[in-house]
């Protein structure tokens, strides 16, 4: 017994599904190569038929150029969008008006000529203004005269909408012009009221606002006055006194600085003591007395000093002198400080009357510059809408003359460059019509075999029979071809040299074997197999011979079953008697014993259909006890039955069986129909176990048993002598 396995495809899931199409697609064209001929004789046919029809066409051509426009100042009344300037033109040339004035105006003017349809195409030449119009109908002459007639048409067109603008333009511009001019008047009326109410002028000198000034001056005097205060509040006397004489250092050290200056200068002699220094005049009395004491007691004390560091006995009575007078000036220095304090005090309670009158002024001059701040702010705002309101007045008077000026110009956009021409006959082009017409049939009649591949859901390959169904795929059997018309293909042989054929089989012997050897379980092979299929023709006879006869092969005990009681063929296929039978066994009219025949196939024995009988439905509900009686005489039985679309006779023999085989045949079994005998027998419960398909060609790329024909022994050939 061979371990062979079933045929797995190599390819990845997109390519096998891209080849399977591929040859799905390529084998209907095949069957259908008709189609697409067909498509293109019809196409060229109805082209020939519609260019017959055609009448011939003439084309005449005439040129517009776009004029330079004159740039005037303010001139922009009346302006075209040049963004859109191209698709606006040719609108204007087709509008439904310009059409009309040209068929009235050629009926009037050129009554003899004969009225045929025209299509005016216009296009843009490159980088250039230029428009080029053609004409297309079949008079030649009516054409020329059609175009030109046109285009003549169309600048009468622009002409009235430049004048229509103008006018409307101009009308709208007097109204807006003497409503301004009443604003203007309204508001010169407004300006002269408020001058006159407001006293405007005195409020504004040349200088600005004089009440704002003054507040700004009381203000400024204000904080020097409040900082003097606080000053004086602050310091001492002899710092008040300082900072008033303008020294920086202290006063003790500015004292004794202009002593020692005066005693280097005058050279003196001892007793002859300066006692007046020169002061600041902004000093008062007392102020300035009381500064001359310090600075004569200082001296003394220097000039004291002096006379001890001479130490001279002479000197005692000089030096008496010097403290009595150093006393003296100590006393009339403490009068005098007490006078400066006083006066002080008179000085801050003068500030504080005088700050207190400043911010009284400050108050009352706030209010009066606020409000001579706003009349200012509302009459510059009356000054700048007059002159507003002037300028624009003048401007839409200068538009307005210039718009005149610009009527009587007449300016025109686009001209006639060059008038329409003679019209010339359009060659009718024959050859790239049914060339076209020839490619539109071709793709019509590809469409209509892409149609039909979609419908068909006839499997092909393998891939799609996977793609298809979600049962295991147990083996596959390539097509063969009988001799003749006449002849079958035979069945397996004992010395047979179809090798291709021996070994599918083989495959789906061993893929029967040993489908459930992965599985952790043990393996419990069935011991009956029903062979079916969903519609006739799909090749289940000749599956479940050669099957059984692999079978047989393999040194199993094999009974074959031909449970097609209408059409059975295997007593034909083993020249054997057809009955009895089958139907005389389950008819309980002879034991099976008698009706088993041995074969020319070692170990395969056959059990004929038998009689055919009237009905057989009654017949198998009774195969349970015909399969009891069987069992443990064969290793195997394989039963042969009728399509399970065509009869009832599988569907009540299939559930007593182990399990069940469905042959779909390569493109001709319908995969909704195998569908719907499937379900048929799942709903009964019945073990399928996977599927053959039947007729698959051997040039298929999922098929690989015929690409390795050379490994296969070729028989030897005996040399005579």
């Amino acid at each position: 017994m061979e371990n062979d396995t079933p045929v797995q495809t190599s390819r990845t899931p997109f390519a096998a599904r891209f080849f399977n199409q591929f040859n799905h697609f390529k084998k209907l064209l095949f069957r259908y190569w008709w189609i697409p001929l067909l498509a293109i004789g019809i196409s060229l046919g109805i082209q020939m038929f519609l260019l017959k029809r055609v009448q011939p066409a003439f084309v005449s051509v005439g040129r517009m150029i776009v004029n330079v426009k004159l740039s005037l100042p303010n001139a922009n009344v009346y302006s075209e969008e040049f963004n859109n300037f191209f698709g606006t033109q040719v609108a204007l040339m087709q509008i439904r008006s310009v059409v009309d004035r040209v068929n009235n105006h050629l009926q009037s003017a050129k009554p003899e000529l004969h009225r045929v349809p025209v299509s005016i195409d216009v296009t843009l030449s490159p980088k250039t203004s230029i428009f080029n119009l053609q004409a297309a109908g079949a008079d030649p002459v009516y054409v020329q005269a059609y175009l030109q007639e046109t285009m003549d048409e169309y600048i009468k067109l622009k002409k009235d909408l430049l004048s229509n603008a103008t006018t409307a333009t101009q009308s709208t511009m007097q109204e807006e012009l003497k409503q301004m001019a009443a604003e203007l008047e309204t508001s010169k009326q407004d300006l002269i009221n408020y001058q006159a109410s407001n006293s405007v002028v005195l409020l504004q000198p040349a200088g600005g606002n004089s009440a704002a000034e003054r507040l700004a001056a009381l203000t400024r005097q204000l904080a020097e006055d409040q900082s003097e205060l606080q000053l004086e509040q602050t310091l001492t006397l002899d710092q008040n006194l300082e900072r008033i004489q303008g020294v920086a250092a202290g006063p003790v050290a500015g004292l004794q600085t202009n002593a020692i200056s005066r005693l280097n200068t005058d050279n003196a002699p001892t007793g002859n003591v300066p006692v007046q220094l020169s002061t600041p005049a902004n000093l008062g009395g007392f102020e300035q007395s009381y500064l001359d004491a310090k600075q004569q007691i200082l001296l003394l004390k220097v000039h004291r000093k002096e006379l001890e560091n001479a130490a001279m006995m002479n000197t005692a009575p000089e030096m008496v002198a010097l403290d009595k007078e150093i006393a003296h000036q100590q006393n009339l220095m403490e009068f005098y400080q007490e006078q400066s304090g006083e006066s002080l005090k008179n000085r801050q309670h003068t500030l504080e009357l005088k700050i207190a009158d400043l911010q009284r002024q400050v108050s009352e001059w706030e209010p009066k510059a606020v409000d001579v701040s706003k009349k200012l702010s509302d009459y510059e705002a009356l000054k700048e809408n007059h002159q507003r309101l002037q300028n624009i007045y003048d401007q839409m008077q200068a538009n307005l003359q210039t718009l005149d000026v610009n009527k009587g110009i007449g300016q025109e956009s686009v001209t006639v460059l060059e008038p329409a021409g003679v019209a010339d006959p359009v060659p009718l082009q024959t050859r790239k019509h049914l060339i076209m017409a020839g490619l539109i049939g071709f793709v019509l009649g590809i469409g209509i075999l892409v149609f039909l591949s979609q419908l068909d859901d006839r499997p092909t390959s393998f891939a799609e029979l996977q793609r298809l169904f979600d049962l295991p795929v147990l083996g596959q059997i390539p097509r063969l071809m009988p001799a003749d018309s006449t002849s079958e293909v035979p069945i397996l042989q004992l010395e047979d040299d179809r090798h291709a054929l021996i070994e599918t089989y083989r495959s789906l012997r061993s893929a029967f074997l040993y489908k459930d050897i992965l599985k952790n379980q043990p393996i419990a092979l069935p011991k009956s197999v029903v062979i079916t299929s969903a519609c006739p023709n799909d090749g289940k006879t000749m599956t479940s011979v050669n099957f059984a006869i692999t079978l047989a092969q393999a040194g199993a005990s094999v009974l074959l079953v031909d449970a097609d009681l209408r059409r059975g063929a295997l007593d034909r296929l083993f020249t054997v008697a057809a009955k009895p039978g089958l139907a005389g066994v389950l008819a309980r009219q002879c034991p099976w014993e008698t009706a088993v025949v041995q074969t020319h196939i070692p170990n395969l024995h056959l059990l004929p259909r038998g009689a055919m009988p009237r009905h057989t439905q009654n017949l198998f509900a009774a195969s349970d006890k015909f399969l009891a009686e069987i069992a443990g005489h064969y290793d195997y039985c394989v039963f042969d039955t009728a399509p399970v679309m065509v009869a009832d006779d599988v569907l009540s023999l299939a559930p007593n069986a182990d399990s069940a085989v469905m042959v779909i045949r390569a493109g001709f079994t319908s995969a909704r129909v195998a569908h719907v005998a499937l379900d048929l027998l799942r709903q009964r419960h019945v073990n399928v176990i996977g599927l053959v398909f039947n007729a698959v060609d051997p040039k298929s790329s999922s098929y690989n048993y015929s690409q390795y024909q050379e490994y296969y022994p070729q028989p030897e050939v005996e040399e005579t002598a």
